[in-house]
């Protein structure tokens, strides 16, 4: 989740002043956090709390009024300051910058060793989005993004195939892959490059053209930082789009040291702690996943071993 900070903060100098070149300083003295870190530590602490409905609503509510000026849209500001709880049928980019969180509880063991996708990450994903952005194109745009991320934890971190037997060291494949699937099954179009997209992209806040090109500017880039500077320089809703294609680079590239440490020194104290805390759920969730894969693994080389005897 920390790769969706990172785009948001380096794009949120840009986002009413864009440019249309990827050479920029990445972090600048005036660059800070907006809404989309705000609502992607909220949707942490909403999943670390259960992930039910009332988790995202609660979390949500809790950070928005916490921070009453990052930079809500209208609607989601209405929404975040009034007692309604129910959703209001958006399909605004927002539901797919802060869905990180949900694509790091996605068991990749689980889906290496069934070939099945792992429900409950994408079940979290989807009332991530479900609780405001109801609209069908609200939740595809989370959707479609958390299954990018997964795929590149999947894909990146070696799971394909054999258990554990990595083929991160063909990028090119791995992402075609990461492609081919959110064409098919999201429907978006990935086919353009950022130069055919670049001339012509303005400020739009919706799903539908906001998710592919933040998709593409990672599909394009060979590691973290040019993932961000990719995204920044299509111009649009810059913070938004980086805070998507980072979200997807860090579970490919994962994000160099300086990157971090640079992040950290925009945030404060109370989004630090949440930072601090998912590290900590993380671990122990992969931890004793880990545990459970070890053991299912000794156990049937146990039961294979007799059977051969």
């Amino acid at each position: 989740m920390l790769g969706a900070i990172v785009g948001d903060i380096v794009g949120s100098v840009y986002e009413w002043n864009n440019i249309k070149t990827k050479d920029f300083p990445l972090f600048r003295d005036d660059c800070f956090f907006t809404d989309d870190t705000v609502m992607t530590c909220a949707v942490a602490e909403a999943v670390m709390n259960g992930g039910e409905k009332d988790d995202f609503i609660d979390a949500m509510k809790k950070y928005g009024r916490m921070y009453p000026d990052a930079g809500y849209g209208g609607r989601f500001g209405a929404w975040l300051f009034s007692d309604n709880r129910e959703p209001y049928n958006s399909f605004g980019n927002g539901s797919a910058m802060r869905v990180s969180p949900c694509a790091w509880v996605m068991d990749c063991g689980f889906c290496a060793r069934t070939g099945m996708w792992p429900s409950n990450g994408r079940a979290g994903a989807s009332l991530s989005a479900e609780v405001t952005h109801n609209h069908p194109e609200g939740i595809k745009g989370a959707m479609a993004t958390a299954d990018a991320i997964f795929m590149c934890r999947y894909y990146f971190g070696g799971y394909h195939g054999d258990y554990e037997k990595p083929i991160h060291d063909n990028p090119a494949e791995c992402k075609r892959l990461i492609k081919e699937h959110i064409e098919n099954e999201y429907g978006y179009d990935l086919s353009r490059t950022l130069n055919e997209i670049r001339p012509t992209y303005k400020f739009n806040e919706t799903c539908q053209e906001t998710v592919p090109q933040a998709i593409i500017a990672f599909l394009e880039s060979t590691d973290f930082e040019d993932a961000i500077r990719n995204a920044i320089s299509l111009g649009g809703d810059s913070d938004t789009l980086a805070a998507i294609t980072g979200s997807i680079a860090e579970a490919a590239y994962g994000i160099p040291d300086w990157i971090k440490d640079k992040t950290y020194s925009y945030l404060d104290e109370p989004l630090k702690d949440v930072l601090r805390r998912w590290r900590q759920y993380i671990k122990a969730k992969n931890g004793g996943r880990r545990a459970i894969h070890t053991m299912v693994t000794n156990m049937n080389e146990y039961l294979r071993s007799n059977h051969q005897a």
